[in-house]
């Protein structure tokens, strides 16, 4: 029997999520670690893992994972703040329609 597929609401919902399984499957962490880190972060921000994926959840799962990702030397933090910065800037200021790109 298929294993039914995860739906997300947001494109970078399923960025985040694939992202995570991927460095999980090349090695990086085992998944009782990431899923101990993830349940710390909803608990933190009083939330349930009985979420039903939204933006709240994906936002607390991004954060674990920049972490996550901080403590193991993979992600600086400073650069991941650069990177945010640079993205919001981008969308604020790319017409709506227009795909956003990062400046070089």
């Amino acid at each position: 029997m298929m294993q039914p597929q995860p739906k997300f609401s947001e494109p970078w919902h399923a960025q985040v999520f694939a992202l995570t399984v991927h460095l999980n499957e090349a090695g990086h962490f085992d998944w009782p670690d990431w899923a101990t880190r993830f349940g710390a972060t909803l608990k933190q921000h009083g939330l349930a893992r009985e979420l039903d994926g939204g933006d709240d959840y994906f936002a607390a799962w991004l954060e674990t994972l920049e972490h996550f990702l901080a403590s193991m030397g993979m992600a600086e933090t400073q650069d991941v703040l650069m990177t945010k910065r640079a993205w919001e800037e981008a969308y604020l200021s790319t017409p709506h329609g227009a795909p956003v790109q990062l400046p070089d």
